[in-house]
């Protein structure tokens, strides 16, 4: 990278930066009950108008856009790492099973626990996506060749998702409808409690990829070059794995599936602000949290007292955005 475009990264780490606090901003006026600017700023510097407005406020929006904003920038920085510790632009947490693991523990759930699934629900998510990670280290072990994680992942995603779909079409219709909304991916009924869970494993998570960027970095020179330089690529990519799928699957566990922003963003961020670690992390972490909170926008508002699923969404702009690309490698 030229020393003038190094030179012009925190200038767009800025740009992003107020990008993402206008879109909080934006949030926070759109819904179904209409509040302005003014009514905010009341708000937020006194007490709010009416009953009705600061419930719909601190009960309702600003933990769904905190959660949403931190699940943006998790998921953003999870597909980032797995791209860049194993060199595959394909590389995305739900490819390693953890949707599909989290399917399947939900599942269970609701079949066997429908009376306590506050807590079971999000619960047997988490489990059921460590379970999944878990087989798929371990196969990729037993054939002792790491890089093939993605195709023991996508194996795994089928074969869990292959039992999940069978224990619904034994299950109970209600509960059925229950699981398939919740794969769909909502923030509808996040709690801030869910905020401060996801925020601290965003935070550990950053830790530890700030202590290790230089090792990531050897990464993207090659396995015998990072060796060269005393790093141990394998148990460099266990660890980011381990570390990715627990960052992901503490989100889906409240979240529900949300596909493609970790295959999506660190694309769009490598174009504007390169590949190293560093500035592709907070780049990916600013996108992507700016990304839900539109994605969670046009969930509320698109239509007129229905709420659409975000995982539609971002499906829907996730296809048409590899589609882009595919043209764009064509005609160059």
């Amino acid at each position: 990278m030229s020393q003038a475009r190094l030179n012009r990264i925190p200038i767009k780490l800025c740009l992003l930066t107020l990008l993402c606090l206008s879109s909080i901003g934006a949030a926070l006026t759109f819904g179904p009950v209409d509040i302005g600017a003014q009514q905010l700023l009341t708000c937020f510097t006194a007490s709010c108008p009416t009953p009705v407005i600061d419930m719909v406020v601190y009960q309702v929006r600003v933990p769904r856009i905190l959660v949403g904003l931190v699940a943006g920038m998790g998921l953003a920085i999870a597909g980032a790492i797995l791209q860049n510790t194993t060199r595959n632009p394909l590389a995305d947490p739900y490819l390693f099973g953890i949707v599909s693991g989290a399917g399947l523990g939900a599942t269970i759930a609701s079949i066997t626990l429908a009376n306590m699934l506050t807590l079971a629900l999000p619960l047997a998510a988490f489990l059921g996506a460590l379970f999944a990670v878990i087989i798929v280290v371990l196969i990729a072990k037993a054939l002792q060749r790491m890089e093939q994680l993605l195709l023991a992942g996508v194996a795994v995603s089928f074969m869990l998702a292959s039992i999940s779909q069978f224990l619904l079409y034994l299950g109970e219709p209600f509960a059925t409808n229950r699981v398939l909304f919740w794969l769909m991916g909502s923030l509808a009924r996040v709690e801030l409690t869910n905020f401060y869970v996801i925020s601290a494993v965003l935070v550990f998570a950053l830790v530890v990829i700030l202590a290790f960027h230089r090792h990531i970095d050897a990464l993207l020179l090659g396995d015998e070059s990072a060796a060269s330089l005393g790093v141990n690529a394998d148990k460099l990519r266990l660890m980011m794995l381990a570390l990715c799928a627990a960052l992901t699957a503490t989100i889906v566990a409240y979240c529900g599936g949300i596909g493609f922003v970790g295959l999506m963003i660190p694309h769009i961020v490598r174009q504007i602000l390169g590949v190293t670690t560093i500035p592709l992390i907070l780049g990916s972490m600013l996108i992507g949290g700016t990304f839900i909170l539109w994605v969670d926008i046009i969930a509320r508002t698109a239509l007129e007292n229905v709420e659409i699923p975000i995982g539609i969404i971002t499906s829907a702009t996730g296809s048409i955005f590899f589609l882009l690309i595919m043209y764009r490698t064509r005609k160059n």
